[in-house]
């Protein structure tokens, strides 16, 4: 049901998407680029890819880099394919964060960014992250933080106005769903992007 709720949205949202939220998305993809420290030889998972801004971020830096990005919007996806269209290396599925359609140990590094908490069943999220995850492999995630108010606000605005919404996370809390999971934290630290906006950020690889 909420994965029926957030498709209808971001459909709905699919064509002015980039333009709406231009500023947050590029702040907030700029430094989870920066964050991941992607190897140019690394192949690379993005869930929630949305539009497909984060591939053309990289891009530009890595054009041979090996990508495949993950949405339940087609919509999104249809502008993901568009923009990244010359680049037969890097594409683009429909998948839910829970049940995705890879081989175990495919890739070297997955990313999420500002989705984590639509997300109705985390856990399951994380095992599928766990599963895909070759050796030596990382996880990185960026997502609200509850620790800002204005995300404590949001948290409780949205769980009654939005029924795709599910939860954000303290940071704390954040890490121990990690750990409940068996993925030890790298790397971590929270940010803000703007007076209103804070983020979290974790690097995070499957316990030994």
């Amino acid at each position: 049901m909420t994965e029926t709720v957030v498709r209808q949205q971001y459909d709905q949202l699919a064509k002015v998407y980039d333009q709406r939220w231009n500023n947050y998305i590029f702040k907030t993809l700029s430094f989870l680029k920066d964050w991941a420290e992607i190897s140019p030889q690394a192949t690379l998972l993005d869930i929630g890819c949305g539009t497909g801004e984060f591939e053309s971020l990289v891009l530009t830096e890595h054009s041979a880099q090996q990508m495949v990005g993950v949405d339940i919007s087609e919509k999104m996806l249809e502008i993901a394919k568009q923009k990244c269209h010359a680049y037969s290396h890097v594409s683009f599925q429909t998948a839910s964060a829970s049940a995705l359609p890879f081989p175990d140990h495919s890739f070297d590094i997955i990313v999420s960014a500002s989705a984590f908490h639509y997300f109705d069943n985390p856990k399951a999220a994380l095992g599928e992250m766990q599963r895909m995850l070759k050796p030596n492999g990382k996880v990185v995630i960026l997502d609200w933080c509850k620790d800002y108010l204005f995300c404590r606000i949001c948290d409780i605005l949205l769980k009654v106005v939005d029924p795709a919404y599910q939860q954000c996370y303290t940071q704390s809390e954040f890490h121990n769903l990690l750990a409940s999971t068996q993925f030890d934290v790298q790397r971590t630290t929270k940010v803000r992007f703007s007076l209103v906006w804070g983020l979290m950020i974790a690097t995070a690889i499957p316990q030994s």
